[in-house]
């Protein structure tokens, strides 16, 4: 495998809990990549948010994964972290850092409806996105 540069997303979130929609920035970032078939990396250096795919057709998956988050991680747990976002911590370990996918015929596969998310789970905040590009030997 041969690495493409280090390529950075930057991502401004205006709610506390808020999934972003990133599929055509990291599609774009392959595209220019030139690289026919491999691997992209997506990951999120940031302990209190994370990288997902899920359904990008109807806007109210993600409204409903938010509010399934918060009931599943409750915020009045007597947490020790001092910061106050504990919660946010658990959520961003629940989802994870990063998410590798496929590329063939120099596209992201994908499913029909599966899209690239950023989850923000503590802000509003300036975060950024780092995307690896990976083509495979010929």
């Amino acid at each position: 495998m041969s690495a493409k540069g280090l390529s950075v997303i930057h991502v401004s979130t205006a709610a506390s809990l808020e999934m972003v929609d990133i599929t055509a920035r990291v599609s774009d970032i392959v595209r220019s990549s030139g690289v026919d078939s491999g691997l992209c990396n997506i990951f999120s250096a940031h302990t209190t948010a994370g990288i997902t795919v899920n359904e990008n057709a109807d806007p109210d998956v993600r409204s409903d994964i938010l509010k399934a988050m918060e009931k599943i991680v409750p915020s009045d747990i007597k947490y020790q972290h001092s910061e106050g976002n504990s919660t946010a911590h658990v959520m961003a370990s629940l989802v994870g850092p990063s998410e590798t996918i496929i590329i063939e015929t120099g596209r992201l596969v994908l499913g029909t409806w599966q899209g690239i998310y950023f989850c923000e789970f503590d802000g509003p905040r300036s975060r950024k996105v780092y995307v690896r590009v990976l083509g495979l030997e010929k």
